[in-house]
């Protein structure tokens, strides 16, 4: 197809379809696995064997409406507003936890009902987070390279993120947002010594807030010998790994999860990896672990395309997005398989879960955006704005 007079080549040239079709690949796996694992739980609880099944599709033409805004968005208009963005988001986490608005689910208040939804706040701050920090780094780069004061800054927004989730409580998006944005940090400059003397303090303070909460630590313990407790506190770990072990090499087939039928808790949702392995086999799991790596690749691929053209503020979101997913993908996974300890933390695009879905695929469109605008496509409201590297940046390339 030719291109139009203005433009700077065809169509396809700025549609990056490896992203796009990895993304429609990961949700078409999402709505049949969505499906399969809820089946049981939806029919004796609800009448319904395929009521999670059709919310999961509303949410994910939901999600695709958002992605369509998202990526209608210039650059510089998310750069621009980014303050704005966040602002709003800290709003929302205060809300959620003020008594009789915030909806509390399990003991936890993270959801502010909408209509018929309910959405997950957190979802929004990691999304906001990534917008936020992208756009400070980008701006700021002198002051966290060389005083210690543009690394207080950043710490102080990311201190107050992380206080407003632990109160709701939501230790896993705590985890998750601050592992991005240490990395993000990383690359954006920080000096090496600042940045270890982070990772310290940060692993430290999150230790110590698992260690010091009971039920935290009670998962701690059970994590390490699910066994000895099996039918109390490891009995969702030992259910989990018994469909593991069930699925063998190539699993039982779709629809054929045992787990699934009222042993597994929370299969649709926190565990739909467990029924995968089950279904599909190690090989199946794999191959799923392989496409979210395939994913995660070429967003970091389009980050590195970014700083070669010296589009500082899309490398780093870019980058964020894929550390952001990278460690969801991590921590759901090695729950899920006992490699790390029992935490409520969805598969990005796979796990029944209304905020995530959409969140996730407004990420998504964030990244085709930047790929959009890298090939080409000139309607930067504000035209595009270009930093200086460092030397972090200098090295990825």
């Amino acid at each position: 197809m030719m291109s139009a007079p203005g433009n700077y080549g065809p169509l396809g040239a700025r549609i990056d379809w490896q992203l796009l079709n990895l993304w429609l690949l990961l949700m078409s796996i999402g709505l049949v696995m969505v499906a399969s694992a809820s089946i049981a739980f939806a029919a004796a609880n609800y009448g319904d064997a395929w009521f999670f099944a059709k919310r999961h599709g509303i949410y994910l033409v939901m999600g695709l409406f958002l992605a369509l805004f998202v990526v209608c968005v210039p650059m510089s208009v998310w750069q621009r507003y980014a303050g704005y963005l966040l602002i709003a988001t800290f709003v929302l986490l205060v809300i959620v936890l003020i008594p009789g608005i915030g909806r509390k689910v399990n003991g936890a208040q993270r959801w502010l009902s909408a209509g018929f939804i309910s959405i997950q706040i957190s979802e929004i701050a990691k999304f906001a987070a990534v917008i936020f920090f992208a756009s400070f780094f980008a701006r700021r780069y002198q002051e966290l390279h060389f005083g210690l004061q543009g690394l207080l800054k950043p710490l102080g927004v990311l201190a107050v993120i992380v206080l407003l989730l632990l109160l709701q409580p939501d230790f896993g998006s705590t985890v998750v947002l601050s592992a991005t944005v240490f990395a993000m940090m990383f690359i954006a400059g920080v000096r090496l010594w600042h940045f270890l003397l982070l990772i310290g303090l940060g692993v430290g303070a999150l230790g110590g807030v698992a260690i010091f909460s009971p039920y935290r630590m009670q998962r701690l313990i059970t994590f390490l010998d699910p066994w000895s407790d099996q039918f109390n506190t490891g009995y969702q770990l030992t259910q989990s790994l018994i469909g593991f072990g069930r699925g063998e090499w190539f699993g039982l087939g779709l629809g054929n999860s045992l787990q699934k039928l009222l042993f597994l808790p929370e299969a649709h949702t926190d565990f739909v990896f467990a029924v995968i392995a089950e279904e599909f086999g190690l090989v199946g799991a794999v191959l799923l672990l392989a496409l979210f790596s395939w994913l995660i690749l070429r967003i970091l691929l389009l980050s590195r395309q970014c700083l070669v053209s010296e589009r500082v503020f899309p490398a780093l979101a870019c980058f964020g997005v894929a550390i952001l997913f990278a460690v969801q993908v991590f921590i759901n996974a090695g729950v899920a398989s006992g490699l790390l300890p029992t935490k409520g933390l969805t598969l990005p695009f796979i796990s029944y879960g209304g905020s995530s879905l959409m969140i996730s695929c407004a990420l998504m469109a964030f990244v085709l955006r930047a790929h959009w605008e890298l090939h080409g496509f000139a309607a930067t409201t504000f035209g595009p704005v270009r930093h200086r590297r460092s030397p972090q940046m200098q090295g990825a390339l």
